[in-house]
């Protein structure tokens, strides 16, 4: 690997040992084996480069989330939707959980402008992302429509469930709480309408 290889697997790893806010230019240096001039030469600043670090852990979350035989349920189905998020759910019950780390990035947004839009544009091609997991089918033909409404509504959740296994993993739902509530939702949704009153 060349230095701009090296810079980003040590900014992951310090990424996930220390976070955003307490990881130094020179902890990267020291975890990657670079020098602190090649950080502003292949990324042109520490804060830029432990973005990009973060995206790629991101990216390469989407093998988790497949889980280890797959996805076997049916597109579409509760029974999909229940396997994907106990998928999703094992990744955030680790102590050193990327989805930690998302929360510490989402809190500092204010403090970090320059990044802001490259992690909004992360956010929506992640929100592209997930929707084949659910509904099967490939991302490149997931239509602007279904990432604004479909991938919009599983990131929300992801943001929601990341908030609450961070601050109380005890009391954070399980995949099947959370398809039961859908069911709920589907079922009262599809109730004729009472008398009008």
């Amino acid at each position: 690997m060349g230095h701009r290889e090296d810079l980003l697997e040590g900014a992951k790893r310090c990424l996930l040992a220390k976070g955003f806010a307490r990881t130094t230019a020179r902890d990267i240096v020291k975890e990657s084996g670079t020098n602190l001039a090649s950080i502003g030469y292949h990324y042109g600043s520490k804060d830029a480069l432990l973005a990009q670090a973060y995206v790629a852990l991101v990216e390469g979350m989407a093998e988790a989330f497949d889980g280890v035989a797959g996805i076997g349920a049916e597109p579409g189905s509760l029974e999909r939707f229940q396997e994907v998020w106990s998928n999703i759910i094992e990744t955030m019950r680790g102590p050193g959980s990327l989805w930690r780390l998302s929360v510490e990035i989402v809190a500092m947004r204010d403090q970090l402008p320059e990044l802001a839009e490259h992690l909004a544009k992360a956010q929506r091609e992640g929100a592209r992302g997930i929707v084949p997991l659910f509904m099967g089918g490939r991302e490149e033909d997931v239509e602007e429509a279904t990432v604004d409404t479909l991938g919009a509504f599983y990131t929300t959740l992801m943001m929601g469930l990341m908030a609450q296994w961070t601050f109380d993993p005890k009391s954070a739902p399980e995949a099947e709480q959370l398809t039961a509530g859908l069911r709920q939702l589907i079922e009262a949704a599809t109730l004729p309408p009472g008398p009008a009153g």
